[in-house]
């Protein structure tokens, strides 16, 4: 785990990272991975199963948290919703916050778009920042989708466990986006991949999987919505039912593998 100053947050952040073994002054594609809501970095590295797979195709691993945590740099304490699992700390949704106290320290879009690279190129030697690709779970798969929308060429390829689609049609985006960016609806799209298609917004292609029994299928993830807007705009997406599997861990783990291979096909690893 490497913890470091975030002038994005302006809080310590930290991100945990896999390296496979390599030689000296080799160059490995990098994988970001953005984890869903109440994570750390911890539930992946410890639940994930990517290793094998990151060894076996010799990918960069890094796992990011999901919001300011805990006090500033000045020592005052970073705004939370404690008695709210979808607000606030652990939830950050992977937005630049405008509204009031939180516009201060959630700006993870600004963190994970621009600042983590970087951060990950100096500490890591081995990371070929050339080479990049981007996955998550839930609001992580919100995240990344929306981050690979908003930055067309720069990553290899794009895929998801789970994802909140639309979070301005649901009630888990309804809400973090209303209080962290207000309530102008139009400010929300650019947080929003059917939107962001629905927009002009392109990628080649998107793997996702979704479990046919999670339980927040219906009214959080609606995976149709985004098969719909890729079908309409022309993307291929590669959007797997899983029957059987539902929204945790053991769902994403025995997928994981699937999915570093497809990027590894992507990224020429």
């Amino acid at each position: 785990m490497y913890e470091h100053a975030s002038v994005a947050t302006g809080t310590p952040m930290t991100f945990a990272a896999f390296v496979p073994e390599h030689k000296a002054g080799e160059k490995l594609p990098v994988l970001f991975y953005l984890s869903g809501l109440t994570c750390t970095h911890a539930n992946v590295m410890e639940k994930g199963e990517y290793r094998a797979a990151c060894a076996k195709h010799r990918i960069i691993f890094v796992a990011p948290d999901t919001s300011p945590r805990g006090a500033d740099l000045d020592g005052n304490h970073v705004p939370d919703a404690a008695e709210e699992y979808d607000f606030g700390q652990g939830a950050g949704f992977y937005v630049n916050a405008t509204q009031g106290a939180w516009s201060q320290h959630y700006r993870m879009r600004s963190y994970i778009e621009d600042e983590l690279p970087k951060v990950v190129g100096e500490l890591l030697p081995a990371a070929d920042l050339d080479r990049q690709a981007i996955t998550g779970h839930s609001m992580g798969g919100h995240g990344a989708l929306t981050i690979a929308l908003r930055n067309p060429g720069r990553f290899a390829s794009v895929s998801a466990f789970s994802p909140i689609v639309a979070p301005s049609q649901v009630p888990w985006g309804q809400k973090a986006l209303g209080r962290y960016l207000g309530e102008d609806q139009v400010a929300w799209r650019e947080y929003d991949a059917v939107a962001l298609i629905e927009n002009g917004a392109r990628v080649d292609h998107i793997l996702v999987d979704q479990g046919a029994a999670d339980n927040f299928l219906d009214e959080q993830l609606r995976t149709h919505l985004l098969a719909e807007a890729c079908e309409q705009a022309g993307i291929y997406a590669d959007i797997r039912m899983q029957e059987g599997y539902d929204h945790s861990y053991f769902f994403i783990a025995t997928f994981m593998e699937d999915h570093i291979a497809w990027h590894a096909r992507h990224l020429g690893g």
